[in-house]
């Protein structure tokens, strides 16, 4: 239901071509949960008629990661910690693990953004405590794009290649999602250990 619901949202929103693939990818990227394969790959396989141009679509998928996840960014940098700092203690949050997560984040900020960016269900949130934490700016943008950047490469690809075979769809994007996982759990474990043989 939801499912069908959220695409006859992309059949509207397509109408508007680039525009409507921003807006889509800023609601997908911000606090509101709404699957980006659905947007992405049928903008990959409207490139491959000629109806769309990837480069384009690139453009308005990214633009619209980062807008969404500046909202977030900002949200909780401007609201979220504020509340912590006022309400954390009735949840067991004092202001030492606020000290705690900003120490984190700009040591760590870079790789937990990048691969948060790629991990389903957690691209949406890894914004959240990036705001709260304050990690810096350029930072975040930096690692937010290749993140955002990777993903939506691979959706479009998969759109224009594959097209309309849903079947053969959901076989490679499961393929290409435990790939992604298990790059990503060799990527974080070169990191841990990198960091923990410069400490020593």
């Amino acid at each position: 239901m939801i499912r069908e619901l959220a695409q006859d949202l992309v059949d509207l929103i397509f109408d508007w071509g680039y525009v409507g693939i921003f807006l889509l990818m800023s609601v997908e990227s911000s606090f509101i949960p709404f699957p980006s394969e659905i947007v992405l790959i049928p903008a990959g396989y409207l490139a491959s008629k000629g109806d769309m141009n990837v480069v384009f679509i690139m453009i308005s998928a990214l633009g619209g990661s980062l807008l969404g996840a500046f909202i977030n960014y900002y949200l909780a940098l401007l609201l979220g910690r504020r509340l912590l700092q006022k309400y954390g203690k009735y949840f067991f949050i004092h202001e030492n693990a606020l000290a705690k997560m900003d120490n984190y984040f700009e040591k760590h900020g870079a790789i937990s953004t990048f691969i948060g960016r790629l991990l389903p269900g957690i691209r949406q949130l890894i914004s959240i405590p990036a705001g709260i934490a304050r990690m810096n700016l350029a930072v975040f943008t930096l690692y937010t794009t290749l993140g955002a950047a990777i993903w939506a490469f691979i959706l479009v690809m998969i759109g224009y290649f594959i097209g309309e075979n849903q079947v053969m769809i959901d076989t490679y994007l499961k393929q290409i999602t435990i790939v992604i996982l298990i790059l990503l759990i060799v990527l974080g474990s070169w990191y841990y250990f990198y960091q923990k043989k410069s400490k020593d």
